[in-house]
């Protein structure tokens, strides 16, 4: 429990930080400075103590306590111990008690931790082996930082951290940093940061990618990495300095407005698809920002709400991400709209400055939210830039002028504020953004119709094709009957429902930020989109298809004539209904039912069609009950949001051009009261914020299912082949390592030590298990399965009773068998201690299930003593 002047500190500082100069109009000298360092000191405590203990649920002071293993840190290889607060470990408490963080030092590990640059990552085929070691490549991004900067004045340093609409201007970004002049030499052009996590938005002869929660479905690291090299190139081309993504935020709660742009509901797999996506971003040479740290899981009321979560959930489930995306070497961070524990993210020591910075050893920095900054004084929480700048629509801004003031006023010490800077000039040097190849901003994303700004720069290159494959790649076959996949040559086809064809009113990008719905889905809306530079539906992809085939194709668009789909149905080979669901960032869905009446013109079709095929594009899960077990529904395909070629990706799938080795990275629920958590209603203030209690803790997604015995209709993983597998050999064994102090003492059940970089070190990242099997493709044609690896912790660990922590794919022609290996390391099979605030091995036997979904286990094993 948290004590009540815990609770009393906290309602203090919502006040000061709602009476925080709200512009640089606002006089900052209204706060002298024993005042002002007052106030910080007060907002300090408070943050770091009331959010800390609100996070562990343990007396006030345990969960700064050192392990109970009494090893130190530093004799360890890893960064030294922090102080016993956070505020002076960070140096935040007071102008004059700011120390930086050391950087985590590690020495490299042949094999295993090599010394790796952003552009030279290591393969996806090493992901699970090798940890990347990028403190070199940091360290030399840091000494030029620092020589950057060394002549900088105060509003210069401060210049660097501000958004400049700051300044009441608008750039040709979603986000501008303006320039030091002269812009070469001492001075620099400042930077462009855009969205979006699928493509360059707001530019034109740009690719729209698949959407996140697609590129999840493929199970896939090689497409993942892919996907995430070709945005970095294309956003580089376009001039971008950072791209706004990738998204990791996981699907809580199924009807989730921005589930489209993460990856899913398990935490594994959103952080092995950041990992991925950023490595490939950076290797592109854009710098990448994971958002939004963190809790950040529904969009009503997203910047009025709270989002109350306990210590072990927030590091075991939804941080998990983060630290994954650190691992990557990821330049950036941004916080989120949410309060977290009653502290708004921009402004939470715990979150920014404890963990993120400190326990993750993250070396680049944290840009807000676009309208995300609360206070000044967020900088001495962990916040290192503001976005866009301003405050409200006018310009001023709780940096600029008013943190050059509170520096002056010794509130905020200027080496916190040569830290920002520091921060941010190195990940542009991380990157080799300072070369003078490096393209300039060539589009206006604010002006798009101005010709003086806009160069109509072409980056597409050949990406549609990958774009066509992960859409096929991401399509999952969750039903077959009667042999009714892939199609062979059918003498008639029924297209029914808008999504199978283009828009009809008007062309693919009639709605801003793709906003609205018509024709077929290809991404859901908000920020996290592209405009789409063409868009292939499914009536022009099949149309082609059946011109080679010789076959008869019909259609209708029109929904809600039920009547006449009902008739035009009568007598064709196979009834294809396509139907869809859509959200966008700033709301959540109402429902997650078929837009448009999907579920009657399914069954209006299949009572005069008895091959009647359904396919889903959809940014989420939906209810199939209504017709799911209907005789005459002979299959279903689930086709997500696929981006720009969702025609010929769902085609190649129907042909099976591609047999579908997609799986589902949620759980689909036959009503939605079955998922453990759903959207909070209600509004909130700043000062009254709604609560959302993560109430269920560990059970998201499948693990609450599997917990509570309930019987979903399709499971998280699942997914269906047009032919099969078999597996054997399971083979589970240790591997030896180095044997250090800090293994050895995780060995014995001890948690890892507090230090710089604890969560995020090699000892305990690196492969200490390795897990081999057998899989065979036993039928007729070629295909791809995704094996996937559960844990069963034991009865003391308190956890769910399945796990994912592994997966990998393969590609088989009929008879043919491959080994396979997948390694865990002492994180996978570690629960966090919320007493000691370290990673421990549970007591008790640790099983290993590997299979072909989060319920089809085909192999058991455990993990050896």
């Amino acid at each position: 429990m948290v004590s009540q002047r815990f609770h009393k500190l906290a309602l203090l500082s919502v006040v000061i930080w709602t009476l925080a100069p709200l512009a640089s109009s606002i006089a900052p000298s209204a706060f002298s400075a024993s005042a002002s360092a007052s106030i910080s000191a007060s907002r300090h405590e408070s943050a770091s103590a009331s959010s800390h203990a609100a996070l562990t649920s343990t007396p006030s002071g345990s969960s700064a306590q050192p392990p109970s293993s009494g090893i130190s840190a530093s004799s360890s290889g890893l960064g030294s111990t922090p102080a016993s607060s956070s505020a002076s470990a960070s140096g935040t408490g007071t102008a004059s008690g700011f120390v930086p963080f050391p950087p985590p030092s590690q020495a490299p590990i042949p094999g295993v931790f090599p010394v790796t640059s952003p552009q030279h990552p290591p393969s996806t085929g090493d992901s699970m082996q090798i940890i990347p070691d990028f403190a070199p490549a940091w360290a030399a991004a840091y000494k030029k930082a620092k020589a950057k900067i060394a002549s900088f004045s105060l509003e210069e340093l401060v210049s660097v951290t501000t958004g400049m609409q700051a300044s009441g201007m608008v750039g040709r970004c979603v986000g501008n940093i303006p320039p030091i002049e002269p812009a070469t030499g001492r001075g620099w052009a400042g930077l462009c940061l855009e969205d979006s996590p699928l493509g360059v938005r707001l530019a034109d002869f740009v690719t729209s990618f698949p959407t996140g929660i697609n590129t999840a479905a493929t199970f896939n690291r090689s497409l993942i990495r892919t996907r995430g090299l070709f945005m970095g190139e294309e956003h580089k081309g376009k001039g971008v300095n950072v791209a706004l993504g990738p998204m990791m935020n996981l699907a809580r709660v199924a009807e989730g407005g921005r589930n489209f742009e993460g990856f899913g509901e398990d935490p594994f797999l959103a952080g092995e698809a950041a990992y991925e996506t950023i490595l490939g971003m950076q290797e592109g040479g854009v710098q990448a920002c994971a958002k939004h740290f963190i809790d950040n899981e529904q969009e009503h009321a997203r910047t009025t709400s709270s989002s109350n979560v306990d210590d072990r959930t927030q590091h075991e489930v939804y941080a998990h991400p983060f630290l994954r995306s650190v691992m990557a070497g990821v330049t950036s961070v941004m916080c989120s709209y949410n309060l977290i524990n009653n502290t708004y993210a921009c402004e939470n020591d715990k979150t920014l400055n404890d963990v993120l910075k400190r326990e993750f050893g993250f070396q680049g920095y944290v840009m807000s939210d676009w309208g995300g900054t609360h206070s000044t004084l967020s900088a001495a929480a962990g916040l290192d830039m503001t976005m866009p700048g301003n405050v409200g629509n006018g310009p001023g801004s709780f940096f600029g002028g008013n943190l050059t003031a509170f520096v002056q006023n010794q509130t905020i010490s200027e080496d916190r504020v040569k830290d920002m800077a520091t921060r941010i000039f190195a990940g542009w040097y991380f990157l080799n953004q300072d070369s003078s190849s490096y393209p300039a901003v060539n589009f206006n994303g604010n002006n798009q119709g101005d010709e003086a700004t806009n160069e109509h720069i072409d980056v597409q290159d050949d990406h549609f094709k990958v774009v066509r494959e992960i859409g096929a790649a991401s399509t999952v076959l969750l039903k077959n009957e009667r042999g009714a996949l892939p199609l062979k040559r059918p003498r008639s086809i029924l297209l029914a429902g808008s999504d199978a064809g283009p828009a009809r009113t008007a062309g693919p990008n009639a709605f801003r930020n793709q906003g609205g719905n018509d024709g077929v889905l290809a991404m859901g809306g908000g920020s996290g989109t592209a405009d789409l530079t063409y868009l292939i539906s499914p009536y022009e992809a099949l149309q082609r298809r059946a011109r080679e085939d010789r076959t008869t194709v019909t259609w209708i668009f029109d929904d809600f004539n039920l009547a006449r789909a009902s008739s035009m149905a009568v007598g064709r080979s196979v009834a294809l209904v396509f139907i869809n669901s859509d959200s966008s960032e700033g709301s959540d869905r109402t429902n997650i039912t078929a837009w448009h009446g999907g579920d009657d013109l399914v069954l209006a079709v299949a009572a005069q069609n008895n091959n009647t095929i359904v396919v889903v594009h959809s940014v989420g899960q939906l209810i199939v009950e209504p017709w799911i077990d209907h005789p005459n529904v002979t299959a279903l395909l689930w086709a997500g949001a696929p981006g720009q070629e969702a025609g010929n990706s769902i085609t190649d799938v129907l042909y099976g051009d591609w047999n579908p080795s997609g799986r589902l990275p949620y759980t689909i629920a036959k009503r939605l009261e079955d998922y453990s958590a759903q959207v909070v209603l209600g509004s909130g203030t700043a000062t009254n914020p709604l609560p959302v209690p993560y109430d269920e803790q560990l059970l998201i997604g499948y693990r609450a299912f599997d917990a509570r015995n309930i019987t979903p209709r399709f499971e998280f993983g699942f997914g269906l082949s047009y032919t099969k597998f078999s597996y054997s050999n399971l083979r589970v064994e240790k591997l030896s390592s180095g044997n250090s102090d800090l293994e050895k003492n995780w060995d014995a059940g001890k948690s890892s030590p507090i230090a710089v970089g604890s969560s995020t070190a090699a000892w305990l990242h690196r492969p200490a298990f390795k897990v081999t099997f057998d899989v065979k493709n036993t039928g007729s044609v070629a295909g791809g399965e995704i094996p996937q690896l559960y844990l069963q912790m034991p009865a003391s660990a308190e956890e769910p009773p399945s796990i994912l922590k592994g997966f990998t794919d393969v590609q088989l022609r009929p008879g043919q068998q491959k080994s396979l290996e997948i390694t865990l390391s002492r994180y996978s099979l570690s629960v966090w201690d919320i007493v000691d605030q370290g990673w421990k091995k549970p007591e008790g036997t640790i099983g290993v299930a590997v299979g072909a979904s989060s319920r089809d286990f085909r192999l058991h094993g455990k993990i050896p003593a």
